[in-house]
């Protein structure tokens, strides 16, 4: 089961490792190997979340997420995406960024950091609406009922998430953005920085509202296949769902994308702590990326999920620390370490949770699977 789920993030290990010892010898090796620990700790909480997501595909679709979705996820957003943000914001073409990035690594340094307020409200924003909507949601299950409790019952007045949101996107832009650039001596970034929060929840908004709205298609002709597929027996027709799943599973998909871009964004720019070269960066967080997908896939297969139900919610909070992160380091620098250790000890807690409600549930003779009551953590 391990080698089946991992085998190509150990394939791919091996040859990112390869690579980076012909590149640039034993020095490149290590921050290679640096790099991908840095990427799959501060995207762990993102595993857990498209696990979440990833368990309502088909096994087609899972393979297309670990496959193609990681060619994406290794190539976009790791190599790609940050010769695109040199390009956008230094108003040059992309070969030309790339040559930046390969001749004139400072440079290309400088023009990403420049970027960063932007990068950080829209990947901010994503991610705090993710949070918002989970914590906003009433659930049989609540982690910390002291807060979910009250919460579950705000959640009840429309939009009000995307208020939340707004509101802090206005308050940091009022505050983070205009600070931090009146202290640096640079223009004013409010503008920017209210743009791209606003691209981030349109982006959450459009690609959320069209997985979702296919999902519940979904969902509505599974109860109706076993009726469809006796009457094109009767009619000597097959009835195909193909079409509605792949639209279903493709918006799913996109999601996932989404989602993973929006998590990069600061292992991208923590990436800038480490090296500037931009080969190794995409080696580094190529391989840890791999990890992060196979690490998805192998919590869908073992149902980790259903057996401690308070991972998931771990990892929302950990999503909203990270949001909150993303918009402070608009103003303040905060180190990747602390960035990391926040979503770890996050689920690591909710982990944990987990364990002393399955042993309590165990005591009790209790089946947690069919346990339909509201259940806590006691916390």
């Amino acid at each position: 089961m391990v080698l089946k789920t991992f085998g190509w993030s150990f394939a791919v290990t091996a040859l990112g490792l390869v690579a980076a010892v012909l590149f640039g010898g034993w020095t490149a090796l290590g921050v290679v190997a640096i790099l991908s620990v840095l990427e799959i700790s501060l995207s762990f909480d993102n595993a857990v979340v498209n696990a979440g997501i990833l368990k309502k595909m088909s096994a087609f679709w899972q393979r297309i997420f670990l496959t193609v979705g990681v060619l994406i996820a290794v190539f976009g957003m790791r190599l790609v995406f940050p010769v695109v943000i040199v390009a956008i914001s230094a108003k040059i073409g992309p070969i030309e960024a790339v040559d930046l990035a390969f001749n004139d690594a400072e440079r290309y340094e400088q023009l990403v950091t420049d970027a960063h307020p932007s990068i950080a409200a829209f990947g901010g924003m994503f991610l705090l609406m993710i949070f918002l909507d989970f914590i906003f949601e009433d659930r049989d299950i609540k982690w910390l009922g002291w807060l979910e409790r009250p919460l579950a019952k705000l959640g009840k007045i429309d939009m009000l998430s995307v208020c939340i949101a707004l509101i802090a996107l206005l308050i940091t832009a009022m505050t983070f953005a205009t600070q931090a650039h009146q202290h640096a001596g640079h223009a004013d970034k409010a503008a920017t920085v209210l743009l791209s929060g606003v691209a981030g929840l349109i982006t959450y908004l459009v690609v959320g509202g069209l997985s979702g709205f296919f999902e519940n298609r979904l969902e509505e002709e599974e109860e109706r296949e076993h009726e469809a597929e006796e009457e094109a027996k009767k009619s000597g027709k097959q009835v195909s769902a193909v079409q509605l799943v792949g639209k279903a599973a493709f918006f799913m998909f996109l999601y996932l994308e989404v989602l993973d871009a929006s998590f990069s964004f600061d292992g991208v720019i923590g990436a800038f702590a480490i090296t500037n070269d931009i080969v190794l960066m995409a080696l580094g967080l190529g391989i840890g990326a791999m990890y992060v997908r196979s690490l998805t896939v192998y919590l869908v297969r073992q149902g980790t999920l259903d057996d401690y139900v308070y991972l998931e919610h771990g990892a929302h909070y950990a999503i909203g620390a990270l949001a909150m992160i993303l918009l402070v380091t608009i103003q303040y620098q905060i180190s990747e370490i602390i960035t990391g250790l926040v979503g770890v000890v996050l689920i690591a807690w909710s982990f944990w949770s987990s364990v002393r409600r399955n042993r309590a549930l165990a005591a009790e003779g209790g089946d947690n699977s069919d346990e339909k009551q509201e259940v806590t953590s006691g916390v």
